[in-house]
């Protein structure tokens, strides 16, 4: 890949496009660079040097569009088993030109056809608006790519296994996503303070709220308001009759523009304080703030659409956090399972209005695990899979070599015993809490965080996310036994159908087989051996389950295609997920690698072809080796 940050950003945005095309919307025509040759190499006896300079190795896959007289062919350097190719070079075919030949194409040129193609197939209302709409969002993320690489390609922080750097490291964003660093409305100038890839900090905007419009609500013996009185040095601000509300400077912006609040303003119901205090910081979400030396982070509404949706804390977030805080403490599970623990959203506090669900004001009060002193060794899960910038390794593929360097391992075996211990501290938990207690979790790989211990394995796992909760309506008489409240709030719960097909995609297309395919594509293990090790833990799982998670388990194992949110068509027609029914965005089959209906290899023809794709790049392990490993 160049060295030139643009030409860096529009071949990571245009892979994670091109991901998304061929797993929701066409999986193309896959052939060996050497089959493919074969087939057109007479129509460029002329010109051959630049089109078939393609390793044997590789694999092409064409993309027919039909309704341009064209196809797309592009390069796949790493062919993968569980959803992330990587991409090399495309070529565009133009059937309707006098001599009709392959050229080489610019990866955005590609990405236009490409929208194109599927607007004029899709045939959705108010569709001009939508297809202009979408390539507003792909423009946008890439310029923002680009931004964030030219700053951040020669930052050590990038490598870093502090929280804090692991949260502001993600400059190319979610690679299942369309337009990952899609971030409309934040203002171009805004981007230095507010974005977490730049690093910046700010102090809060605080405003005075008369008491009498105030509500919060805690699960501790603290409330929230005097979790920001001792916070953020406050108290001068606090009366009999006023509450301080910090909030994120861009919302408070917002907010001094909306009519109902200039109202309020204008009878010293709230008064503006303006900016002041300490510093904040935003972690990977960009709307949650951290700062080192305090014991909660704070979590706010802000005017941005960030890839999907308009960042908002909406009210039943705000309880559901807090009666999940209550609900998974009587649980006991991080007592009987220490590696395992969840992030709790324990407290809340607003401004409400008559007749607004939402006034603008909500803040969201987050545990922080991660203080100064305690905040090392720890990054998530989206951070550690990331592509390189402009090194050759990823994160995870730096540590796990070094790992193997100090533990005098090869790197096959360093990697399965890395991925066995990830496997007992992370993935058998989250399926054991829905087995015992019917809640499921939203566990994708930006709200998946992990601990290492001193040697450099996995530890601990976190979980963070007050939306990604699913409670079982079949466990719904346990539940609220435990916490009386489940019962109030009616959003938690959904039938295990719904649970296990949200389950199946966030825990493993988004979250496990991201690891998979990042091992595999950084040549650190076979991903069809991390394939057959979660069978085997599957299959042992399924016996000793009874509940829940023994359907859940049952299905993974068996069905030959899991549902996978398509946010790529979830983008084509414009859906803000968070304000639909259900934050129900569009589902696609993902083909399932771990069905036994379907051995791993399928997806990618037979073994032999496997070797043949990625002859440089495999990874050969023995039984023994892995055993070995495990152990």
């Amino acid at each position: 890949m160049s060295l030139d940050v643009n030409n860096i950003a529009e071949q990571a945005s245009f892979q994670a496009f091109m991901n998304c095309y061929l797993r929701e919307v066409e999986q193309g025509g896959w052939q060996t660079a050497q089959q493919w040759r074969q087939v057109y190499q007479s129509q460029h006896e002329r010109d051959n040097t630049t089109l078939f300079a393609i390793k044997d190795d590789a694999w092409i896959v064409e993309i027919p569009l039909p309704h341009q007289s064209a196809k797309l062919a592009v390069e796949v350097t790493y062919r993968t088993q569980v959803g992330r190719h990587s991409f090399g070079r495309l070529f565009h075919y133009q059937a309707w030109q006098f001599l009709p030949q392959w050229s080489v194409i610019a990866p955005l040129n590609a990405v236009l056809l490409l929208v194109r193609e599927m607007y004029v197939n899709a045939g959705y209302q108010d569709m001009a608006e939508k297809e202009r709409e979408l390539l507003r969002r792909i423009l946008d993320s890439e310029q923002v790519m680009q931004r964030y690489v030219t700053a951040r390609k020669d930052d050590e922080r990038l490598q870093s296994l502090r929280f804090i750097d692991a949260e502001q490291a993600l400059v190319f964003g979610h690679w299942q996503h369309p337009t990952p660093k899609s971030r409309q409305g934040m203002a171009d100038y805004q981007h230095d303070d507010y974005a977490p890839e730049l690093t910046g900090e700010f102090s809060l905007h605080y405003f005075q709220i008369h008491r009498s419009l105030i509500s919060q609500r805690s699960a501790l013996a603290i409330t929230a308001e005097d979790m920001i009185r001792h916070s953020f040095a406050v108290g001068d601000l606090v009366t009999s009759e006023h509450v301080v509300l910090p909030m994120h400077p861009i919302q408070a912006q917002w907010l001094l523009h909306q009519d109902y609040v200039q109202a309020l303003i204008a009878q010293r119901m709230i008064i503006d304080c303006g900016r002041r205090g300490i510093a904040m910081t935003a972690t990977s979400s960009v709307r949650s703030l951290y700062h080192p030396e305090l014991p909660w982070m704070y979590k706010f509404s802000i005017p941005i659409k960030i890839t999907n949706s308009l960042r908002v804390n909406k009210r039943h977030e705000l309880e559901a956090g807090v009666v999940m805080a209550s609900l998974y403490r009587k649980t006991g599970f991080s007592e009987r399972y220490p590696t395992f623990q969840v992030i709790t959203d324990p407290a809340y506090i607003t401004v409400d209005l008559p007749a607004r669900a939402e006034s603008g004001f909500e803040v969201i009060i987050r545990e922080n695990p991660f203080p100064l002193g305690d905040d090392h060794d720890t990054v998530t899960i989206a951070a550690l899979t990331q592509d390189p910038l402009l090194t050759s390794d990823s994160l995870l593929a730096c540590h796990i070599k070094q790992l193997a360097e100090r533990m005098q391992t090869s790197l096959p075996q360093t990697s399965m015993k890395w991925f066995a211990r990830y496997w007992d501290c992370a993935i058998e938990p989250m399926i054991r809490l829905y087995d015992e207690h019917g809640i499921a979790l939203e566990a994708h790989q930006q709200n998946s965080v992990l601990r290492f211990n001193s040697q450099g394995y996995p530890q601990t796992y976190y979980f963070r996310d007050n939306q990604g909760f699913y409670l079982s309506t079949a466990y719904a008489t346990y539940l609220e036994s435990l916490e009386p409240d489940s019962a109030t709030v009616h959003d938690l719960y959904f039938d295990d159908q719904m649970i296990c097909d949200r389950f199946a995609y966030y825990l493993m297309v988004n979250h496990l087989f991201s690891i998979i395919g990042r091992m595999g594509a950084d040549q650190l293990i076979a991903e069809s051996v991390l394939l057959h090790f979660v069978q085997q833990r599957l299959t042992a799982l399924k016996q000793e389950l009874t509940g829940a998670g023994h359907r859940f388990v049952a299905s993974l194992l068996s069905k030959p295609s899991i549902p996978a949110k398509a946010n790529l068509l979830t983008r084509v027609q414009d859906i803000d997920e968070l304000m639909v029914e259900n934050e129900q965005a569009v589902y696609t089959a993902f083909p399932n690698p771990l069905s036994s209906a379907l051995p791993c290899s399928s997806l990618v023809g037979t073994e032999s072809d496997v070797s043949q794709n990625n002859d440089e790049k495999a990874v050969v392990t023995e039984p023994s080796e892995v055993t070995n490993a495990i152990a």
